[in-house]
């Protein structure tokens, strides 16, 4: 037991966690949390130039690192501004810290300065929103904090604490390691689920694994490859998880769901037995209906979580553990079952799915129209990434085409906003994304109305030396929207043209660097010169304005108009 200042406490309490960056802009509430760090060099608070940006590159950090990020922002309006991007990491399963100081405590219900109740407001998008009453439960309600973030799946917890709570307090703090608060190591199966398990897939004759991003969370990437390797089983990713299967795999055939491969919906059309792991076989996954999952597939889930087993598809096991430990246990059961590999015949079905998606995917590289189609976009990235590098993909037309275009070797290199859908996610997310692992190139893919959201953050990049690159394709439309009223509402548009400056100066005026691609044999030089510049950069390629993924809806309508 040791006193110190309340802020130095909450600094303490998070790097006990492996925080090394918080998010955030200055506030009046919280200086004795900052004020520490002027002496403290061990972490660095990132001020951006707005809320929302804080809390998307926490959970950028967050989902490339594994551990917990923190926000930091003052009452009121700094709170309300932080809910987007904590919803965000909500959906992502993000252990964001979210801190907010607040009016002094006895000020609540008297509509004071900057006086809501964030408690309420944060709760539906949090595990966890508390407020501390006093400075002695410092400590303690942090750790029920961080215990809530890291146990189980994971996500983004919120404190608010009252300014005369915090400010010139001291507090006794016990700074035990986290073992000493939380789990370490995950539930384990019970035998009889895995013994129930073996007896499904021994019947099957198409096994599949659906993979999503539970088993990269629980680190079991290199198992699902082994499982894969050993019987045969073909393997497609859930919505937005690419990563988390090595796309080179000769058994991965692709994405499911939407703007996904082709290939991967017909290949989970005919699964006979659908293994899914550490996916919730959400929305755009799987759209709730019969498209890809048909109703005699029998499945296998396993989830940290007991709450979506079972809770869109019924099925014939269900298996509330660790992907990681769960895996391992299957495959040490299915050896000793004598399970034999899938036949020639189905690993011959998934070959030519494989093949035929790459060769559809070549084919793009010779589309040759000026304005570029994103799909020419894609091809040409494929060929310029390295295996390391981390894409952030932001939500929109544009970006919608790179889920079934970019190409991943390693866990934790792929961050979309998933389920969210959330417009200006990816140069924030990106930036957080390069503070976790500074050695890795690092890409954001916007389209151009998205990018306008939190171009600002451009500024805190080239401040705080974040070498970051975003390439942004301007079709000057809200495309997705337009989709829509393209395929369904016989071309009126409304509300979906925009007007943009250029990008790439616009890059420069904040001191960045800016780029201006026209051609695609300039693509793969450009991009890998802005990832290799030493600073933040901007990459502008203009594309057809008249090129759009099909609407997300369009199986549903054509299945009313039928």
């Amino acid at each position: 037991m040791s006193d110190m200042r309340a802020g130095q406490a909450v600094i303490e309490l998070l790097k006990i966690e492996q925080v090394r960056h918080v998010f955030g802009i200055v506030g009046s509430t919280f200086l004795d949390v900052l004020d520490v760090l002027y002496d403290d060099k061990s972490v660095e608070y990132i001020n951006v130039r707005h809320e929302q940006g804080a809390a998307f590159m926490a959970d950028g950090l967050a989902r490339v690192s594994g551990l917990p990020a923190a926000c930091l922002v003052t009452a009121g309006p700094g709170a309300t501004n932080l809910i987007t991007g904590i919803a965000a990491a909500y959906v992502g399963h993000s252990p964001v810290v979210a801190i907010a100081g607040g009016p002094p405590l006895g000020h609540y219900n008297k509509d004071a300065f900057q006086e809501l109740d964030l408690v309420a407001m944060l709760a539906p998008v949090t595990k966890l929103s508390i407020r501390i009453d006093s400075p002695q439960r410092i400590p303690e309600l942090f750790r029920l904090a961080l215990r809530t973030a890291m146990t189980g799946r994971k996500g983004p917890v919120f404190i608010d604490i009252p300014r005369d709570v915090l400010n010139d307090q001291t507090v006794t703090a016990e700074l035990g390691e986290p073992s000493s608060y939380r789990p370490l190591y995950a539930s384990q199966p019970s035998p009889e689920a895995i013994a129930d398990a073996v007896s499904v897939l021994r019947t099957s004759r198409r096994p599949l694994m659906l993979v999503g991003g539970g088993v990269t969370w629980a680190g079991a990437n290199d198992l699902v490859r082994q499982l894969s390797a050993d019987f045969g089983w073909p393997t497609i990713t859930a919505y937005g998880r690419n990563d988390a299967v090595p796309n080179d795999d000769p058994l991965y055939v692709g994405p499911l769901g939407r703007a996904g491969s082709p290939e991967a919906a017909a290949a989970c059309r005919r699964a006979d037995v659908l293994l899914v792991v550490g996916s919730r076989l959400g929305n755009f996954t799987t759209f709730y209906d019969d498209r890809y999952i048909q109703p005699a597939t029998r499945i296998v889930q396993i989830d940290i979580d007991s709450r979506d087993l079972g809770r869109t598809y019924p099925v014939a096991v269900a298996i509330q553990a660790d992907a990681g430990g769960t895996l391992a246990a299957l495959r040490a059961a299915l050896g000793r079952a004598g399970m034999a590999r899938t036949s020639d015949e189905w690993r011959h079905e998934i070959g030519d799915l494989r093949t035929k998606r790459h060769a559809r995917l070549v084919a793009e590289r010779n589309l040759a129209s000026s304005p570029l189609k994103p799909q020419r976009v894609y091809a040409e990235l494929r060929g310029a990434l390295s295996p390391e590098t981390i894409v952030a993909l932001d939500a929109g037309a544009a970006p919608a085409y790179g889920y079934d275009r970019l190409h991943f070797s390693r866990p934790r290199t792929f961050l979309t906003p998933l389920d969210l859908g959330t417009l200006g996610f990816a140069l924030p997310a990106a930036l957080g994304a390069k503070l976790a692992r500074p050695e890795a190139p690092v890409l954001a893919i916007h389209g151009d109305g998205g990018f306008l959201m939190n171009v600002q953050e451009l500024e805190t990049a080239v401040r705080h030396g974040i070498n970051a690159v975003t390439l942004v394709m301007n079709n000057n439309a809200w495309g997705s929207e337009k989709a829509y009223q393209k395929h369904f509402y016989n071309e009126r548009y409304v509300g979906a043209d925009l007007g943009n400056p250029r990008f790439d100066r616009l890059a420069e005026l904040f001191g960045a660097r800016g780029y201006y691609v026209e051609h695609p044999d300039q693509i793969g030089d450009v991009v890998r010169s802005a990832l290799g510049a030493g600073a933040p950069a901007v990459i502008e390629i203009p594309i057809d304005p008249n090129e759009f993924p099909a609407p997300a809806t369009s199986a549903r309508r054509r299945g009313k108009e039928a």
